[in-house]
Protein backbone atom coordinates (compact mmCIF):
# COMPACT_ATOMS: atom_id res chain seq x y z
CA UNK A 1 0.00 0.00 0.00
CA UNK A 2 1.86 3.22 -1.11
CA UNK A 3 2.01 5.85 2.04
CA UNK A 4 0.80 9.20 2.00
CA UNK A 5 4.23 10.62 1.53
CA UNK A 6 4.29 8.93 -2.01
CA UNK A 7 0.52 10.01 -2.85
CA UNK A 8 1.55 13.30 -2.33
CA UNK A 9 4.68 13.07 -4.40
CA UNK A 10 2.41 11.26 -6.80
CA UNK A 11 -0.01 14.34 -6.96
CA UNK A 12 2.53 17.04 -7.14
CA UNK A 13 4.60 15.10 -10.21
CA UNK A 14 1.11 15.08 -11.41
CA UNK A 15 0.56 18.89 -11.07
CA UNK A 16 4.04 19.54 -12.30
CA UNK A 17 3.65 17.49 -15.48
CA UNK A 18 0.38 19.28 -16.16
CA UNK A 19 2.80 22.44 -16.24
CA UNK A 20 4.69 21.24 -18.96
CA UNK A 21 1.83 19.83 -20.98
CA UNK A 22 0.17 23.92 -20.91
CA UNK A 23 3.19 25.67 -21.45
CA UNK A 24 4.81 23.18 -23.81
CA UNK A 25 2.53 22.55 -26.41
CA UNK A 26 2.78 24.30 -30.18
CA UNK A 27 0.20 25.38 -32.43
CA UNK A 28 0.26 23.12 -35.23
CA UNK A 29 -0.54 25.84 -37.33
CA UNK A 30 3.20 27.29 -36.69
CA UNK A 31 4.24 24.05 -38.09
CA UNK A 32 2.74 25.31 -41.62
CA UNK A 33 3.65 28.71 -41.10
CA UNK A 34 7.72 28.10 -40.73
CA UNK A 35 7.10 25.55 -43.29
CA UNK A 36 8.95 23.04 -40.22
CA UNK A 37 7.75 19.09 -42.14
CA UNK A 38 6.54 17.44 -38.88
CA UNK A 39 8.50 14.10 -38.29
CA UNK A 40 11.16 15.06 -41.01
CA UNK A 41 8.50 13.83 -43.96
CA UNK A 42 7.06 16.77 -45.97
CA UNK A 43 3.35 16.98 -46.38
CA UNK A 44 2.52 14.31 -48.30
CA UNK A 45 4.62 12.11 -45.86
CA UNK A 46 7.99 11.87 -47.90
CA UNK A 47 11.10 12.09 -45.73
CA UNK A 48 13.23 14.84 -45.71
CA UNK A 49 16.57 14.40 -47.70
CA UNK A 50 19.14 14.69 -44.83
CA UNK A 51 21.69 12.50 -46.48
CA UNK A 52 23.59 10.11 -49.19
CA UNK A 53 24.68 6.26 -48.62
CA UNK A 54 25.41 3.69 -50.54
CA UNK A 55 24.09 0.53 -48.41
CA UNK A 56 20.80 0.76 -49.52
CA UNK A 57 17.82 1.71 -51.55
CA UNK A 58 14.29 1.59 -50.87
CA UNK A 59 11.92 2.55 -53.85
CA UNK A 60 7.98 3.36 -54.11
CA UNK A 61 7.71 5.46 -57.11
CA UNK A 62 8.88 6.05 -60.38
CA UNK A 63 8.43 9.54 -62.07
CA UNK A 64 6.40 9.51 -65.33
CA UNK A 65 6.36 13.11 -67.42
CA UNK A 66 8.20 14.69 -64.11
CA UNK A 67 5.40 13.20 -61.68
CA UNK A 68 5.68 10.95 -59.24
CA UNK A 69 3.71 7.45 -59.51
CA UNK A 70 3.24 4.70 -57.11
CA UNK A 71 4.86 1.46 -58.51
CA UNK A 72 5.28 -1.44 -56.77
CA UNK A 73 7.74 -1.64 -53.98
CA UNK A 74 11.86 -2.63 -54.91
CA UNK A 75 14.60 -2.88 -52.09
CA UNK A 76 18.53 -3.20 -53.05
CA UNK A 77 21.44 -3.85 -51.20
CA UNK A 78 24.36 -2.52 -52.26
CA UNK A 79 22.97 -1.85 -55.90
CA UNK A 80 21.41 -5.83 -55.57
CA UNK A 81 17.57 -6.42 -55.71
CA UNK A 82 16.60 -7.91 -52.74
CA UNK A 83 14.29 -10.11 -54.70
CA UNK A 84 17.28 -11.80 -56.54
CA UNK A 85 19.36 -12.01 -52.99
CA UNK A 86 16.39 -14.09 -51.50
CA UNK A 87 15.71 -16.67 -54.48
CA UNK A 88 19.25 -17.42 -54.52
CA UNK A 89 19.05 -18.22 -51.08
CA UNK A 90 15.67 -19.81 -50.59
CA UNK A 91 16.63 -22.04 -53.50
CA UNK A 92 20.03 -23.35 -52.58
CA UNK A 93 20.93 -25.16 -49.09
CA UNK A 94 22.92 -22.58 -47.97
CA UNK A 95 21.87 -19.42 -45.60
CA UNK A 96 21.67 -15.81 -46.69
CA UNK A 97 22.09 -14.02 -43.62
CA UNK A 98 25.78 -14.00 -42.97
CA UNK A 99 26.37 -13.37 -47.21
CA UNK A 100 23.68 -10.16 -46.32
CA UNK A 101 25.89 -9.41 -43.61
CA UNK A 102 28.75 -9.07 -45.42
CA UNK A 103 27.35 -7.57 -48.77
CA UNK A 104 26.15 -4.98 -46.13
CA UNK A 105 29.31 -4.16 -44.96
CA UNK A 106 32.16 -4.42 -47.33
CA UNK A 107 29.84 -3.15 -50.51
CA UNK A 108 30.64 -6.21 -52.16
CA UNK A 109 29.32 -9.92 -52.89
CA UNK A 110 31.97 -12.47 -51.28
CA UNK A 111 33.05 -15.75 -52.93
CA UNK A 112 32.82 -19.11 -51.58
CA UNK A 113 36.73 -18.90 -49.62
CA UNK A 114 35.80 -15.11 -48.70
CA UNK A 115 32.06 -16.67 -46.90
CA UNK A 116 33.38 -18.85 -45.29
CA UNK A 117 36.48 -16.67 -43.48
CA UNK A 118 33.86 -14.28 -42.85
CA UNK A 119 31.62 -16.84 -40.92
CA UNK A 120 34.87 -18.62 -39.18
CA UNK A 121 34.93 -15.03 -37.62
CA UNK A 122 31.62 -14.68 -36.86
CA UNK A 123 31.68 -18.15 -34.99
CA UNK A 124 35.08 -16.70 -33.49
CA UNK A 125 33.27 -13.42 -32.08
CA UNK A 126 30.24 -16.28 -30.71
CA UNK A 127 33.08 -17.21 -27.67
CA UNK A 128 33.89 -13.55 -26.97
CA UNK A 129 31.35 -12.91 -24.51
CA UNK A 130 33.28 -12.45 -20.65
CA UNK A 131 33.77 -14.73 -18.47
CA UNK A 132 31.28 -14.35 -15.53
CA UNK A 133 29.49 -12.49 -18.07
CA UNK A 134 26.18 -13.76 -18.04
CA UNK A 135 25.68 -14.46 -14.51
CA UNK A 136 27.03 -11.44 -13.21
CA UNK A 137 25.27 -9.06 -15.83
CA UNK A 138 22.34 -10.54 -17.32
CA UNK A 139 21.12 -13.21 -14.69
CA UNK A 140 21.96 -11.11 -11.65
CA UNK A 141 19.21 -8.43 -13.15
CA UNK A 142 16.49 -10.05 -15.06
CA UNK A 143 14.82 -7.48 -16.67
CA UNK A 144 11.04 -8.03 -18.38
CA UNK A 145 11.79 -5.90 -21.17
CA UNK A 146 14.29 -7.59 -23.68
CA UNK A 147 15.42 -4.79 -25.83
CA UNK A 148 16.67 -2.93 -22.26
CA UNK A 149 18.56 -5.83 -21.24
CA UNK A 150 20.15 -6.16 -24.80
CA UNK A 151 20.89 -2.52 -24.88
CA UNK A 152 22.57 -3.04 -21.42
CA UNK A 153 24.66 -5.35 -22.29
CA UNK A 154 25.81 -3.44 -25.00
CA UNK A 155 26.51 -0.43 -22.85
CA UNK A 156 28.29 -2.94 -20.37
CA UNK A 157 30.24 -4.42 -22.86
CA UNK A 158 32.27 -0.89 -23.40
CA UNK A 159 34.11 -1.78 -19.91
CA UNK A 160 35.57 -4.76 -21.34
CA UNK A 161 36.95 -3.62 -24.44
CA UNK A 162 40.22 -1.96 -23.85
CA UNK A 163 39.95 0.30 -26.85
CA UNK A 164 36.13 1.23 -26.90
CA UNK A 165 36.63 4.88 -27.32
CA UNK A 166 39.34 4.30 -30.14
CA UNK A 167 36.96 4.96 -33.53
CA UNK A 168 39.29 3.94 -35.75
CA UNK A 169 37.54 1.93 -38.98
CA UNK A 170 39.19 -1.20 -38.47
CA UNK A 171 38.77 -1.14 -34.81
CA UNK A 172 34.96 0.34 -34.94
CA UNK A 173 34.73 -2.63 -37.51
CA UNK A 174 36.16 -5.19 -34.72
CA UNK A 175 33.60 -4.10 -32.74
CA UNK A 176 30.41 -4.42 -34.95
CA UNK A 177 31.82 -7.82 -35.79
CA UNK A 178 31.63 -8.81 -32.03
CA UNK A 179 28.25 -7.05 -31.78
CA UNK A 180 27.11 -8.96 -34.51
CA UNK A 181 28.02 -12.06 -33.59
CA UNK A 182 26.60 -11.65 -30.20
CA UNK A 183 23.36 -10.32 -30.32
CA UNK A 184 21.57 -13.61 -30.49
CA UNK A 185 23.23 -14.95 -27.17
CA UNK A 186 22.47 -11.78 -25.43
CA UNK A 187 19.02 -11.74 -26.39
CA UNK A 188 18.13 -15.15 -25.66
CA UNK A 189 19.77 -15.66 -22.69
CA UNK A 190 18.14 -12.71 -21.11
CA UNK A 191 15.07 -14.03 -22.25
CA UNK A 192 15.90 -17.32 -20.46
CA UNK A 193 17.16 -15.59 -17.60
CA UNK A 194 13.42 -13.55 -17.59
CA UNK A 195 12.01 -16.76 -17.39
CA UNK A 196 13.87 -18.42 -14.82
CA UNK A 197 13.99 -15.08 -12.48
CA UNK A 198 10.96 -13.54 -13.15
CA UNK A 199 8.15 -15.35 -14.30
CA UNK A 200 9.54 -18.52 -12.45
CA UNK A 201 10.13 -20.81 -14.77
CA UNK A 202 11.54 -23.78 -13.17
CA UNK A 203 13.90 -25.13 -15.96
CA UNK A 204 16.71 -22.48 -16.21
CA UNK A 205 19.30 -24.44 -19.03
CA UNK A 206 21.65 -22.20 -22.03
CA UNK A 207 23.22 -23.95 -24.63
CA UNK A 208 26.15 -22.55 -26.02
CA UNK A 209 26.51 -21.49 -29.76
CA UNK A 210 27.64 -23.81 -32.04
CA UNK A 211 30.36 -22.82 -34.19
CA UNK A 212 29.14 -24.42 -37.77
CA UNK A 213 25.65 -23.43 -37.07
CA UNK A 214 24.56 -20.15 -39.19
CA UNK A 215 22.69 -17.04 -37.06
CA UNK A 216 19.27 -18.31 -37.25
CA UNK A 217 19.99 -21.99 -36.44
CA UNK A 218 22.03 -20.94 -33.49
CA UNK A 219 18.76 -19.00 -32.33
CA UNK A 220 16.96 -21.85 -32.61
CA UNK A 221 19.34 -24.06 -31.15
CA UNK A 222 20.10 -21.78 -27.95
CA UNK A 223 15.98 -21.21 -27.27
CA UNK A 224 15.29 -24.75 -27.71
CA UNK A 225 15.46 -26.98 -24.53
CA UNK A 226 16.04 -29.77 -26.97
CA UNK A 227 18.03 -28.09 -30.00
CA UNK A 228 15.92 -29.60 -32.31
CA UNK A 229 14.78 -27.62 -35.40
CA UNK A 230 13.53 -28.08 -39.09
CA UNK A 231 15.56 -27.69 -41.87
CA UNK A 232 12.54 -25.35 -43.12
CA UNK A 233 11.97 -23.90 -39.81
CA UNK A 234 16.14 -22.27 -40.03
CA UNK A 235 15.54 -21.02 -43.97
CA UNK A 236 12.29 -19.47 -42.46
CA UNK A 237 13.70 -17.04 -39.46
CA UNK A 238 17.16 -17.06 -41.68
CA UNK A 239 14.76 -15.14 -44.51
CA UNK A 240 13.08 -12.92 -42.00
CA UNK A 241 16.68 -11.77 -40.74
CA UNK A 242 17.63 -11.44 -44.28
CA UNK A 243 14.39 -8.98 -44.84
CA UNK A 244 14.74 -7.28 -41.46
CA UNK A 245 19.08 -6.49 -42.00
CA UNK A 246 18.73 -3.07 -43.23
CA UNK A 247 16.04 -0.50 -44.71
CA UNK A 248 18.14 2.74 -45.75
CA UNK A 249 19.24 5.44 -44.05
CA UNK A 250 16.45 7.02 -43.08
CA UNK A 251 14.52 4.79 -40.41
CA UNK A 252 14.15 5.63 -37.35
CA UNK A 253 16.58 3.77 -35.79
CA UNK A 254 19.16 3.64 -37.81
CA UNK A 255 19.06 7.36 -38.45
CA UNK A 256 19.92 7.22 -34.62
CA UNK A 257 22.61 5.28 -35.16
CA UNK A 258 24.62 7.56 -37.60
CA UNK A 259 23.56 10.93 -36.20
CA UNK A 260 25.03 9.28 -33.10
CA UNK A 261 27.94 8.38 -34.29
CA UNK A 262 28.17 11.93 -36.08
CA UNK A 263 29.29 13.56 -32.40
CA UNK A 264 32.61 11.23 -32.51
CA UNK A 265 31.31 8.90 -29.92
CA UNK A 266 31.98 5.03 -29.37
CA UNK A 267 30.44 2.27 -30.95
CA UNK A 268 29.03 0.58 -27.80
CA UNK A 269 27.25 4.13 -27.05
CA UNK A 270 26.03 4.40 -30.77
CA UNK A 271 24.13 0.98 -31.22
CA UNK A 272 22.41 1.13 -27.68
CA UNK A 273 21.02 4.19 -29.07
CA UNK A 274 19.24 2.73 -31.95
CA UNK A 275 18.60 0.21 -29.33
CA UNK A 276 16.38 1.98 -27.82
CA UNK A 277 14.93 3.66 -30.71
CA UNK A 278 14.12 -0.22 -32.19
CA UNK A 279 12.26 -0.35 -28.71
CA UNK A 280 9.62 2.40 -29.95
CA UNK A 281 6.16 0.43 -30.38
CA UNK A 282 5.47 2.77 -33.93
CA UNK A 283 8.90 1.39 -35.03
CA UNK A 284 10.11 -2.30 -33.86
CA UNK A 285 7.00 -3.79 -32.37
CA UNK A 286 4.33 -3.63 -34.84
CA UNK A 287 4.23 -7.24 -35.38
CA UNK A 288 3.69 -7.89 -31.89
CA UNK A 289 0.51 -6.04 -32.45
CA UNK A 290 -0.34 -7.97 -35.25
CA UNK A 291 -0.25 -11.45 -33.43
CA UNK A 292 -2.32 -9.41 -30.29
CA UNK A 293 -4.38 -8.33 -33.33
CA UNK A 294 -5.08 -11.76 -34.90
CA UNK A 295 -5.81 -13.42 -31.36
CA UNK A 296 -8.48 -10.74 -30.92
CA UNK A 297 -10.21 -11.51 -34.50
CA UNK A 298 -9.74 -15.59 -34.21
CA UNK A 299 -12.22 -14.91 -30.39
CA UNK A 300 -14.76 -12.93 -32.28
CA UNK A 301 -14.93 -14.34 -35.56
CA UNK A 302 -16.61 -17.37 -35.65
CA UNK A 303 -16.31 -18.55 -39.30
CA UNK A 304 -12.95 -17.92 -40.29
CA UNK A 305 -14.59 -18.28 -43.91
CA UNK A 306 -17.05 -15.87 -44.17
CA UNK A 307 -15.69 -12.82 -45.59
CA UNK A 308 -18.47 -10.70 -44.45
CA UNK A 309 -18.33 -11.81 -40.98
CA UNK A 310 -14.39 -11.13 -41.13
CA UNK A 311 -15.03 -7.70 -43.29
CA UNK A 312 -17.54 -6.33 -40.40
CA UNK A 313 -15.20 -6.92 -37.90
CA UNK A 314 -12.47 -5.32 -39.45
CA UNK A 315 -14.54 -2.45 -39.75
CA UNK A 316 -15.27 -2.24 -35.80
CA UNK A 317 -11.16 -2.00 -35.77
CA UNK A 318 -11.47 0.32 -38.35
CA UNK A 319 -14.07 2.55 -36.40
CA UNK A 320 -12.20 2.36 -32.83
CA UNK A 321 -14.83 0.12 -31.54
CA UNK A 322 -12.80 -3.13 -31.37
CA UNK A 323 -9.27 -4.72 -29.67
CA UNK A 324 -7.21 -1.28 -28.61
CA UNK A 325 -9.08 1.05 -30.54
CA UNK A 326 -6.72 2.66 -32.03
CA UNK A 327 -8.62 2.64 -35.47
CA UNK A 328 -5.76 0.65 -36.75
CA UNK A 329 -5.50 -2.87 -38.49
CA UNK A 330 -2.09 -3.20 -37.48
CA UNK A 331 0.74 -4.88 -40.69
CA UNK A 332 -1.49 -3.00 -43.26
CA UNK A 333 0.13 0.15 -44.64
CA UNK A 334 4.04 1.39 -44.88
CA UNK A 335 5.70 5.03 -44.76
CA UNK A 336 7.23 4.91 -47.92
CA UNK A 337 5.95 1.27 -50.00
CA UNK A 338 2.70 1.85 -51.44
CA UNK A 339 1.69 -0.73 -53.64
CA UNK A 340 3.48 -3.56 -52.18
CA UNK A 341 6.07 -4.30 -49.68
CA UNK A 342 8.57 -6.58 -51.35
CA UNK A 343 9.53 -8.24 -48.41
CA UNK A 344 5.98 -8.74 -47.52
CA UNK A 345 5.69 -10.73 -50.63
CA UNK A 346 8.88 -12.36 -49.86
CA UNK A 347 7.57 -13.44 -46.48
CA UNK A 348 4.31 -14.73 -47.11
CA UNK A 349 5.59 -17.51 -49.84
CA UNK A 350 7.44 -19.05 -46.61
CA UNK A 351 4.67 -18.49 -44.35
CA UNK A 352 2.28 -20.46 -46.37
CA UNK A 353 5.38 -23.40 -46.43
CA UNK A 354 5.52 -22.90 -42.84
CA UNK A 355 2.45 -22.95 -42.19
CA UNK A 356 1.80 -26.49 -44.15
CA UNK A 357 4.79 -28.20 -42.40
CA UNK A 358 2.82 -26.86 -39.10
CA UNK A 359 -0.67 -27.90 -39.92
CA UNK A 360 -1.74 -24.05 -39.73
CA UNK A 361 -2.82 -23.81 -43.54
CA UNK A 362 -6.63 -22.51 -41.58
CA UNK A 363 -4.67 -20.00 -39.94
CA UNK A 364 -2.38 -18.74 -42.76
CA UNK A 365 -6.18 -18.29 -45.19
CA UNK A 366 -7.42 -16.33 -42.13
CA UNK A 367 -4.04 -14.18 -42.56
CA UNK A 368 -4.37 -13.94 -46.36
CA UNK A 369 -8.43 -12.88 -46.31
CA UNK A 370 -7.54 -10.14 -43.49
CA UNK A 371 -4.80 -8.92 -45.95
CA UNK A 372 -7.04 -8.99 -48.70
CA UNK A 373 -10.06 -7.16 -47.16
CA UNK A 374 -8.14 -4.87 -44.99
CA UNK A 375 -6.42 -3.63 -47.81
CA UNK A 376 -9.74 -2.76 -49.63
CA UNK A 377 -11.65 -1.61 -46.33
CA UNK A 378 -8.63 1.05 -45.48
CA UNK A 379 -8.39 2.42 -49.33
CA UNK A 380 -11.85 3.15 -49.33
CA UNK A 381 -12.75 4.25 -46.17
CA UNK A 382 -8.92 6.37 -45.53
CA UNK A 383 -9.28 7.25 -49.37
CA UNK A 384 -5.49 6.24 -49.76
CA UNK A 385 -5.29 6.50 -53.67
CA UNK A 386 -1.80 5.85 -53.51
CA UNK A 387 -2.08 2.28 -52.68
CA UNK A 388 -1.59 0.47 -49.20
CA UNK A 389 -0.71 -2.95 -49.13
CA UNK A 390 0.42 -5.48 -46.14
CA UNK A 391 4.22 -4.57 -44.59
CA UNK A 392 6.55 -7.30 -43.64
CA UNK A 393 5.29 -6.91 -39.55
CA UNK A 394 2.08 -8.48 -41.24
CA UNK A 395 3.24 -11.76 -41.51
CA UNK A 396 6.53 -11.86 -39.32
CA UNK A 397 4.58 -12.00 -36.21
CA UNK A 398 2.88 -15.56 -37.41
CA UNK A 399 5.82 -17.14 -38.59
CA UNK A 400 7.43 -16.31 -34.83
CA UNK A 401 4.79 -17.88 -33.47
CA UNK A 402 4.70 -20.71 -35.71
CA UNK A 403 8.16 -21.12 -34.59
CA UNK A 404 7.54 -20.77 -31.17
CA UNK A 405 9.35 -17.89 -30.23
CA UNK A 406 7.83 -15.63 -27.10
CA UNK A 407 6.68 -12.47 -27.98
CA UNK A 408 9.80 -10.92 -25.56
CA UNK A 409 11.90 -11.69 -28.36
CA UNK A 410 10.08 -10.46 -31.67
CA UNK A 411 11.67 -6.88 -31.41
CA UNK A 412 14.91 -8.27 -30.02
CA UNK A 413 15.08 -10.86 -33.20
CA UNK A 414 14.58 -7.34 -35.67
CA UNK A 415 17.53 -6.13 -33.61
CA UNK A 416 19.87 -9.35 -34.33
CA UNK A 417 19.21 -8.26 -37.59
CA UNK A 418 19.29 -4.77 -38.10
CA UNK A 419 22.55 -4.89 -36.18
CA UNK A 420 23.87 -5.55 -39.48
CA UNK A 421 22.87 -2.55 -41.05
CA UNK A 422 23.36 0.17 -38.03
CA UNK A 423 26.58 -0.98 -38.05
CA UNK A 424 26.91 -0.55 -42.08
CA UNK A 425 26.24 3.08 -41.78
CA UNK A 426 28.28 3.76 -39.12
CA UNK A 427 30.82 2.98 -41.00
CA UNK A 428 29.82 5.06 -44.12
CA UNK A 429 28.88 8.00 -41.29
CA UNK A 430 32.80 7.52 -39.91
CA UNK A 431 34.02 7.30 -43.39
CA UNK A 432 32.42 10.06 -45.52
CA UNK A 433 31.44 12.89 -42.58
CA UNK A 434 33.68 14.94 -40.62
CA UNK A 435 30.80 16.85 -39.13
CA UNK A 436 28.46 16.42 -36.24
CA UNK A 437 24.50 16.60 -37.51
CA UNK A 438 22.71 19.50 -36.19
CA UNK A 439 19.39 20.13 -37.34
CA UNK A 440 17.52 23.16 -36.64
CA UNK A 441 14.52 24.23 -34.88
CA UNK A 442 12.75 27.31 -35.06
CA UNK A 443 11.78 28.53 -31.67
CA UNK A 444 8.18 30.30 -31.33
CA UNK A 445 8.30 31.16 -27.69
CA UNK A 446 8.40 35.02 -27.79
CA UNK A 447 10.81 36.99 -26.07
CA UNK A 448 9.32 38.00 -22.25
CA UNK A 449 10.04 40.39 -19.83
CA UNK A 450 11.80 38.98 -16.82
CA UNK A 451 10.18 38.80 -13.53
CA UNK A 452 12.30 39.10 -10.13
CA UNK A 453 11.87 36.85 -7.55
CA UNK A 454 10.24 39.44 -5.09
CA UNK A 455 7.62 40.24 -7.38
CA UNK A 456 6.47 36.77 -8.82
CA UNK A 457 3.09 35.97 -7.27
Amino acid sequence: MSSKKDLDLGRKISNLADKCTDNGVIDPELFVQHKVNKGLRDPKGKGVLTGLTNISDVIAKKVINGEEIPCEGQLYYRGYNINSLCEDFLSSDRYGFEEVTYLLLFGELPNKAELEEFKNILAKYRKSLPNTFVRDIIMKAPSNDMMNSLARSVLTLYSYDPKANDTSLSNVLSQCLQLIALFPLLSVYSYQAYEYYIKENNSFFIHAPKDDLSTAENILHMLRIDSKYSKLEAKVLDLALVLHAEHGGGNNSTFTARAVTSSGTDTYSAIAAAIGSLKGPKHGGANIKVSQMFNDIKKNVADWDDDEEIENYLNKILNKESFDKSGLIYGIGHAVYSLSDPRALLLKKSTKSLSEEKGLMRDFNLYAKVEEIAIKLISNQRRIYKGVSANIDFYSGFIYDMLGLPQELYTPIFAIARITGWSAHRMEELINSSRIMRPAYNCTQPALEYVPMKDRK
